[in-house]
C-alpha cells in the first residue's frame, strides 16, 4: 500500500523504511527496514507492481538506492537537480540569489544575504495580553 521513509541523521540507522501491506482477506502488517550507513534496499516490484512509483519516490526525495529496480529515475524533481530535498542534511536555501535588475537590464547573480533584523520575537506566554 505505502512506503514511509524516516530520516534520522544523528543515529546509526540513518534511514528507516516502513512498507505497509494490506490484505483484504487477512491482516494489515508493516515491514520495517533499518538502513545502516549505505542507504539501499531491495526492490519489491517483482512481487508488487504498485511499489514502482513509491520506490522511485524514495530514491528521488531521500537518495535511497533501490537495488534491482528497472526504472530508477527522478520523478518529482528536475533531472539536473543535485541532492535529495527531504533529507534533513539538505540545505534549505542556496548560496546565490538570481534576480533581474531593471537598472542593468540583465540577470544578476549575487551572494545571498539572509538578514534577521526585521524579525520580532516574543518569548513570553502567548495567552497573556501584552501591555
Amino acid at each position: 500500500m505505502d512506503i514511509v521513509v524516516l530520516h534520522q541523521p544523528g543515529l546509526i540507522c540513518k534511514f528507516q523504511l516502513t512498507y505497509s501491506f494490506l490484505s483484504l482477506k487477512f491482516w494489515r502488517f508493516f515491514l520495517k527496514i533499518f538502513l545502516i550507513k549505505i542507504p539501499f534496499a531491495l526492490s519489491l516490484t517483482f512481487f508488487f507492481k504498485s511499489a514502482d512509483w513509491l520506490e522511485r519516490e524514495a530514491w528521488d526525495l531521500f537518495g535511497i538506492r533501490i537495488l534491482l529496480h528497472k526504472d530508477l529515475r527522478r520523478i518529482l524533481t528536475d533531472y539536473g537537480f543535485k541532492g535529495h530535498p527531504l533529507c534533513k542534511d539538505f540545505p534549505l536555501t542556496g548560496f546565490f540569489e538570481i534576480r533581474y535588475d531593471d537598472e542593468k537590464k540583465s540577470i544578476v547573480n549575487e551572494p545571498l544575504e539572509l538578514s534577521q533584523e526585521y524579525r520580532i520575537f516574543h518569548f513570553g506566554n502567548p495567552w497573556i495580553l501584552w501591555t
